[in-house]
């Protein structure tokens, strides 16, 4: 967490935990079958959004059955099982390598379709993030916060406007000067996120995830996760009821205008090395 580097921890999660035994989809069925959940599908269409809006509902049960018949790109984003069966938390024991830091009462779970993605964005808050995989493999991009201008980070949104696994060099000539990791987590692997990175996640096949926090570790970390959720996004959702499309135009184009300029300082710095 010091260094603010990624690693893949393979028993951030106990291997004994109940979970890795007990949990299955029959289980959640057994036990939560009939609780209504918000599906979210491709993100591709509310780029200007904070966050995406759900397309619709189900039940768990009915949500679990399509995701093991078919590729979907139907995900469950920031699942509250763990709260609405709160004994859950008890079958994940951590070897909590964070000394006390991560926030082991305030779990979310993530499940995915195969095939289903989530757009390269920070986490508004900021904080540091540890991914446990419990079913099926997940592909995750990832690149520090520095990098934000030449992703092409949307002004005052925490995602960016590029497709990072398809790049478009033409139309985005900032992703040419990317630098990140590729990690790929299979269950009882924990992907380790430090605070302000961004990632690009793809759900290689169906399955889910279960993900602790950990507060930011840095006062200007601290900050900027202040400022994010309590000042930034009312003032984006307020520019955008008032302005509509013109405000997600106006965006755009200052996040190419900002990527421009980073190019330039990477051609500068490749020339005065060379």
């Amino acid at each position: 967490m010091k260094p603010a580097k990624p690693i893949i921890l393979e028993d951030f999660a106990d291997p004994e935990s109940p979970a890795f035994k007990k949990w299955n989809y029959d289980y959640f069925k057994v036990i939560a079958g009939e609780q209504k959940v918000n599906i979210y599908g491709s993100e591709i269409e509310s780029l200007d959004r904070v966050a995406s809006k759900p397309i619709g509902q189900s039940t768990f049960a009915d949500y679990l059955d399509l995701i093991t018949s078919s590729p979907t790109e139907h995900r469950l984003f920031l699942f509250n099982l763990l709260s609405i069966k709160p004994e859950l938390k008890n079958d994940i024991h951590y070897r909590d390598v964070t000394d006390g830091k991560i926030l082991k009462w305030l779990p979310f779970m993530f499940f995915g379709g195969e095939g289903s993605i989530t757009r390269n964005h920070v986490d508004i808050d900021m904080s540091h993030v540890f991914i446990t995989q419990f079913q099926g493999i997940k592909r995750i991009w990832l690149f520090p916060w520095e990098q934000s201008d030449l992703l092409y980070k949307l002004p005052y949104n925490f995602h960016s406007i590029t497709n990072v696994k398809e790049p478009d060099y033409d139309a985005f000539p900032g992703l040419k000067y990317v630098k990140g990791y590729e990690a790929v987590i299979k269950p009882g692997e924990t992907l380790y996120i430090p605070s302000g990175w961004w990632h690009y996640i793809q759900y290689e096949t169906e399955g889910y995830s279960v993900s602790v926090r950990a507060l930011p570790s840095s006062w200007l970390e601290k900050w900027r996760g202040f400022k994010n959720l309590v000042l930034i996004r009312h003032f984006d959702n307020m520019m955008r009821n008032v302005f509509k499309e013109r405000w997600f135009r106006f965006k755009v184009g200052k996040a190419v205008r900002k990527a421009n300029r980073a190019i330039k300082r990477q051609k500068t710095l490749r020339s005065n090395y060379e």
